[in-house]
C-alpha cells in the first residue's frame, strides 16, 4: 500500500512539472490561446464555465456507465459460452476479432442510419468497445486454470458445471478484472465518440461547440475530464478487484 501511494506521488510530481512545464512555455513564447491555451486559463475556463459544461459531464458518465456494463456483461457471456463449447469458439471467435478491424468512425454512422439518434446506437458502439476485451481476458483466465486442481475435482466426482463455477471462474477473476480496467478506460472514449456523431448533450457535443467556435480552452476542458473519468473508472475496478480477489483469497 505504502508503495502504491509512493508511485502515486512520484506521477504526480512528474505530472506538475509537465503542466509547469507547459505553463511557462506558453507564457515565453506568448501563444495565443486559440492556438494552445496555457494550463492556468484551462483551469479558469473549467471553473468558471462548469455549470455549463455540468450537464454534459452528467450525460456522458450515464452513457459511458450502462455501456460499460451492457458490453462487460455481453462479453462475459460470450466468453463463458465460447470456453464451454469448443464447437462454437472454433465458428465466433473469427468473427470476433474481425469485428474488432472496423473503425468505429466508420460503424458510428451505419448504427445512426439504422436506429436512429436515440440512446441505442451510442449504447451498440460503447458495448463493441468495451466487450472484446472482457472475452480475451475471460477466456484466458479460464484456461490457466492449473490442471492438476482439475484433475483432483474430477477425482471427487465434480461435475463439469462444479468445475467451471467452483474452480475455473473464481480462478480467472484476477484476468476478468484485467480486462474490465481496460474495458473502463475504452468506455469514456467510446462514449465521445458517439457523441461526436450524433447527441443533445455530452463531453463529445461540448467538445465540438467549443472546436467550431475556436475555444480551444475548452476543448482542453474536455480532454482533461477525459482523461479524468477514465482515471476514475480505472481506479473504481481497481479497488472492486481488490475487494472481491482479497476476499476469495481470505475466504480459501
Amino acid at each position: 500500500m505504502k508503495g502504491s501511494w509512493k508511485r502515486g506521488g512520484r506521477s504526480f510530481l512528474f505530472l506538475l512539472f509537465l503542466f509547469i512545464l507547459w505553463e511557462v512555455l506558453v507564457r515565453i513564447t506568448q501563444t495565443p490561446m486559440w492556438l494552445l491555451p496555457a494550463p492556468s486559463d484551462v483551469f479558469k475556463e473549467a471553473m468558471i464555465g462548469f455549470d455549463n459544461f455540468y450537464g454534459h459531464l452528467l450525460s456522458t458518465i450515464y452513457l459511458a456507465m450502462l455501456g460499460l456494463f451492457i458490453g462487460c456483461s455481453i462479453g462475459l457471456i460470450i466468453s463463458i459460452i465460447l470456453y464451454r463449447l469448443p464447437k462454437v469458439n472454433e465458428v465466433l471467435y473469427p468473427l470476433l476479432i474481425l469485428s474488432q478491424n472496423i473503425p468505429t468512425i466508420v460503424l458510428a454512422p451505419l448504427l445512426i442510419i439504422w436506429f436512429g439518434f436515440g440512446i441505442l446506437p451510442k449504447l451498440i458502439i460503447i458495448s463493441l468497445v468495451c466487450f472484446f476485451p472482457i472475452v480475451i481476458a475471460s477466456m484466458d483466465g479460464f484456461r490457466q486454470t492449473a490442471p492438476e486442481l482439475k484433475h483432483y475435482m474430477q477425482m471427487v466426482g465434480a461435475r463439469r458445471n462444479q468445475i467451471f463455477w467452483k474452480l475455473e471462474f473464481p480462478h480467472a477473476l484476477p484476468s476478468l478484472f484485467s480486462g474490465l480496467k481496460i474495458a473502463a478506460t475504452y468506455s469514456v472514449m467510446g462514449t465521445v465518440i458517439s457523441e461526436w456523431l450524433g447527441a443533445k448533450s455530452g463531453i463529445g457535443v461540448y467538445m465540438t461547440l467549443a472546436q467550431s467556435s475556436f475555444r480551444i480552452d475548452r476543448v482542453f476542458v474536455a480532454i482533461f475530464f477525459i482523461m479524468l473519468l477514465s482515471l476514475l473508472l480505472f481506479g473504481l475496478i481497481r479497488f472492486i478487484e481488490k475487494m472481491v480477489v482479497k476476499g476469495r483469497k481470505e475466504a480459501v
